[in-house]
Parts: C-alpha cells; sequence; structure tokens
C-alpha cells in the first residue's frame, strides 16, 4: 500500500484504492467481462479496510467501469458503457496509451477546439482577447523543460474556450486538459517540439483578435494537425485518419 500512498499522498484512501483499480482496469489487467476478487481478497491484496474498498467501488461504478450485482460480484462493463470524459478515466489512459485512444482523442479536439476558436473570434471581449494573449505569451517566456511550458499552452486553449461565449464548449476544458498533459508526458521532442509549436498557436490568437473566424477555425486546425503529427511520429503510431475526408 505504500508505493499508492506515496502517489496519491494528498487523496483519501478509498481514492487511493478507486485510482488503483481504475488504472488496472483501463490498462487491461482487469479486461470487460472479468470478475473483481471477493471483497475479503481484495481488501487484504490492498491492505485495506473493507469500508475504503466499498467507497471506492463505488466511485468505479459512477464512471461507468464496474457494476456490482447480487451472487455474481463486482465485473468489469464493456469500454463501451465508461464515461471516456471523465477526468480520472481520461489520465488512467495515459502513460502507455493505445494509438487508437490517442487517435479518439485528437479527432474529438478536431471536432471542438477549430470551432470553439471560430466562436471566439466572433465572441470574445476585450478581457477575454487579453487573456488570450497573456498566455500565448506566457508560452513564448514559459523556461523551457518545466512545467510552465504546459501549464500556459494549458492556459492558452482554456482561455479560447472562455472565449466562445459557449458554456457547453467550457464543459470540455478537462478533456483538453487531459490530452495536453498527456501528450507533454509522452513527447519526446521537448523544448524543441513547444517552439515549434509557438507560431501556430500565434496565428490562432491573431485570427480570433483580428474577428477573423475563418482563420481562427483554420489556424487551430493546423496547430492539432501538428501536435498530432509529431505524436505519431514519436510514436511510431501506423493509425491512418481521414480528417480531410470528412472535413476535419
Amino acid at each position: 500500500m505504500s508505493s499508492m500512498s506515496r502517489t496519491y499522498a494528498k487523496r483519501s484512501l478509498h481514492s487511493i484504492v478507486a485510482h488503483d483499480l481504475g488504472a488496472r482496469i483501463v490498462s487491461g489487467q482487469l479486461a470487460p467481462g472479468d470478475v473483481l476478487p471477493t471483497e475479503a481478497a481484495l481488501s487484504e491484496s490492498l491492505d485495506v479496510s473493507r469500508t475504503a474498498l466499498r467507497e471506492a467501488i463505488k466511485i468505479l461504478s459512477a464512471k461507468g467501469l464496474i457494476e456490482s450485482r447480487p451472487k455474481t460480484g463486482t465485473r468489469v462493463k464493456p469500454r463501451s458503457s465508461w464515461n471516456l470524459l471523465d477526468p480520472d478515466v481520461l489520465s488512467w489512459h495515459f502513460p502507455d496509451p493505445d494509438p487508437a485512444f490517442l487517435y479518439g482523442l485528437f479527432e474529438t479536439r478536431m471536432i471542438i477546439e477549430p470551432n470553439t476558436a471560430a466562436m471566439a473570434a466572433e465572441r470574445a471581449t476585450e478581457e477575454q482577447l487579453a487573456l488570450i494573449e497573456a498566455a500565448y505569451t506566457g508560452m513564448e517566456n514559459a523556461e523551457l523543460g518545466t512545467d510552465a511550458v504546459y501549464m500556459t499552452d494549458l492556459a492558452f486553449h482554456q482561455a479560447i474556450l472562455d472565449a466562445s461565449g459557449n458554456d457547453f464548449m467550457k464543459s470540455f476544458g478537462m478533456l483538453i486538459e487531459t490530452a495536453l498533459i498527456g501528450s507533454f508526458r509522452l513527447s519526446s521532442g521537448g523544448p524543441k517540439a513547444h517552439v515549434k509549436s509557438l507560431p501556430d498557436h500565434l496565428a490562432v490568437y491573431k485570427a480570433i483578435a483580428q474577428r477573423e473566424p475563418g482563420d481562427a477555425r483554420e489556424a487551430m486546425r493546423r496547430l492539432l494537425r501538428g501536435t498530432m503529427r509529431q505524436l505519431r511520429q514519436q510514436l511510431g503510431m501506423s493509425v491512418e485518419h481521414d480528417w480531410d475526408q470528412i472535413g476535419l
């Protein structure tokens, strides 16, 4: 139990257990259809109380990962039942994500973010434009190799979501945060990749600031395509996309 405690030192015990079991499920160690060990066996193997385990099971059930039934026990549900937009479920796919997962994640971003950028170009207030600009400036000035690199990148994308004027769009912020953090963890391009992406980020900001929704949409598309291309090269991903054919 000590290794989990070091990883989630500030979490409650049942949250630590939920993260441990959730990561096993998402990684495939516990596959859909598998029945979890009995409550007594799990409590002993994880060195936690049954109360903490029951709370963890409730968390995973709420996320759609498992279901408990009388007599048959607790079983892992099909992936189609999982809440893939849940921040924890998203994060459990890293640091060793399946290529198809990354593809799906970026495809979702391709659906959301270019249109969000176009909406921001139409609707952003002067204050919101200033926040986008500040986030970009932060990216330029971020010390390479530090958390500031991805934190300022995240701030840039979240500021655009906020400037869209659509609360539903804002709700995708956690998906984008997980995608960005995961991408940085996986990326071997390091500082070079960050510097290379700055012109694309600047193009997005300029199009929004100049109130050009079409240009903002295209600039965001270029930015996301570049990021996906870089990841595919670094990870040796063979998954091909059909974004041109379907208009993404």
